[in-house]
């Protein structure tokens, strides 16, 4: 696994996918009556796989490590290629981005849990304290700064979904941390993420075909919906995954979940692009708070004098 220190690189590549996915958040809830959610995760992930082919070919050349290392690729694909979108964008059918954000906020929480319970990983103190700091700077959003607008707040069964989801990433991550074989696919990241959504569009085929058998959603084609398709499928699919799973090897699970709060803010600063509306001084302070979680979490442990 990668240190537990933060470089400008390291920081960037861990402040890119939660920049991509608050857009993700947004197009999920606006093409949610244009298309069934399982069929839009499904279509993502098959459109990323082509575009991922001319870089990432040879993972199906002999000897690669692809067949060899089946149940590792499928694993690492049900769980952050099959479950973890298809349950965020389930969840955007009946849940509000607010409420998805606020559930999302806890996968600090979640890292270091399934880092203790599965992966043996040793609870810091500090480290908890970064992830507190940083889930109380997204109550902050989600207050707008009255802490009133928090009772307002209802959970609905998308919640639970999203619930499912940030526990399946968290458990992703640490699995992707903790991928060491030497195989070819895992020495270059175009075939190793080609590896995983080769599984991942299995696993989400299978789920997106009992939607259609079990449901009687439609698909609603229109110029909106195929250019959210290419943003899912360029943005929040490749160009985070290949930076999350940088960073994640660099910086480690739990430190890398801290970042995934950031994800709120940037929501924030997009709804101002979008809709006119002006940054607060709870976004400022919100930001500062999640950073200052980061930087807590990231201080090496103070042990001391023998």
């Amino acid at each position: 696994m990668g240190q537990s220190r933060l470089t400008p690189t390291t920081f960037l590549l861990l402040t890119i996918p939660p920049l991509l996915w608050a857009g993700n958040a947004i197009v999920g809830r606006v093409v949610a009556e244009l298309i069934p959610p399982i069929t839009l995760n499904f279509l993502r992930w098959l459109l990323a796989f082509f575009v991922l082919l001319p870089f990432g070919w040879r993972a199906f050349r002999r000897g690669s490590g692809l067949l060899t290392n089946i149940r590792r690729y499928a694993i690492l694909g049900l769980l952050g290629i099959g479950m973890y979108n298809a349950l965020q964008y389930l969840a955007l059918h009946t849940s509000t981005p607010v409420n998805v954000t606020l559930v999302g906020a806890s996968m600090p929480i979640w890292m270091i849990v399934i880092g203790a319970v599965f992966f043996k990983h040793a609870i810091e103190r500090y480290q908890l304290l970064g992830a507190l700091l940083s889930i109380f700077g997204v109550v902050v959003v989600l207050a707008h700064g009255d802490w009133r607008q928090l009772m307002q707040l209802h959970f609905v069964i998308g919640d639970l979904y999203m619930l499912l989801a940030t526990m399946f990433w968290a458990l992703y991550s640490w699995l992707l941390a903790n991928t060491q074989d030497d195989s070819s696919v895992r020495a270059h990241w175009a075939m190793f993420l080609l590896a995983q959504i080769l599984y991942g569009v299995v696993w989400s085929g299978l789920s997106a075909g009992l939607e259609w058998a079990l449901t009687d959603w439609a698909i609603h084609w229109n110029g909106l919906l195929v250019a959210a398709l290419l943003y899912v499928v360029i943005g929040p699919a490749v160009v985070a995954y290949r930076c999350w799973g940088a960073g994640v090897q660099r910086a480690g699970p739990t430190i890398a979940g801290l970042f995934f709060n950031l994800t709120p803010i940037f929501a924030a600063l997009f709804s101002a692009l979008m809709l006119g509306e002006h940054p607060q001084l709870h976004h400022g302070a919100a930001f500062l708070l999640i950073v200052g979680g980061i930087w807590l979490s990231t201080r090496p442990p103070q042990h001391a004098p023998g």
